[in-house]
């Protein structure tokens, strides 16, 4: 059985969990989430792999350049990942990918983007999944009537990551 490196991180925004397998970022979480045990689960049963203390030097650059986020001196990520997941949820954390720093998309929008848009509803689900939080972007993912929507991280923190991004919020409802 493989080793998931994990370490936790206080930030101003909330407690995370970072892990890395095979030179990878598999984790960069919230710990106190509702999902947080099945999504532990899912990543060492795909992985075939346990999670174990530790540090690394691909996890102090996480650290490093979430630092440089918060301090609002990075609007891009430079470091490998790996998701694991189903085809479909993969295909949903690609295209969150590809929301810029600053901008939002409706679930609606981002269902269009896949290629789906019948499929609002299961991309909101695998948006909920996503064990690679502010890398890949699920929280520039804001309801239709401009409604926050769900946060992994609590709404309070998706509405500070959204404003620490240049979003306005003057109409935003919980």
């Amino acid at each position: 059985m493989g080793e998931i490196l994990i370490k936790q991180l206080k930030t101003a925004y909330g407690e995370m969990i970072l892990g890395s397998f095979e030179d990878k970022i598999c984790v960069c979480d919230w710990v106190y989430r509702s999902m947080r045990n099945s999504i532990d689960k899912r990543i060492q049963d795909g992985l075939k792999a346990s999670y174990s203390e530790g540090d690394s030097p691909l996890l102090r650059e996480l650290v490093q350049q979430l630092d440089e986020y918060f301090l609002k001196k990075r609007t891009e990520f430079d470091i490998p990942f790996l998701t694991v997941g189903t085809d479909f949820q993969k295909s949903v954390w690609v295209a969150l990918t590809k929301i810029n720093y600053g901008q939002t998309r409706t679930y609606s929008g981002l269902a269009e983007m896949i290629g789906k848009p019948e499929a609002v509803r299961a991309v909101g689900s695998a948006n909920g999944a996503n064990a690679i939080a502010i890398i890949i972007p699920c929280h520039r993912i804001i309801g239709k009537g401009g409604s926050l929507g769900g946060y992994a991280g609590g709404v309070n923190t998706k509405r500070k990551l959204l404003e620490l991004e240049g979003q306005p919020l003057l109409n935003w409802e919980d």
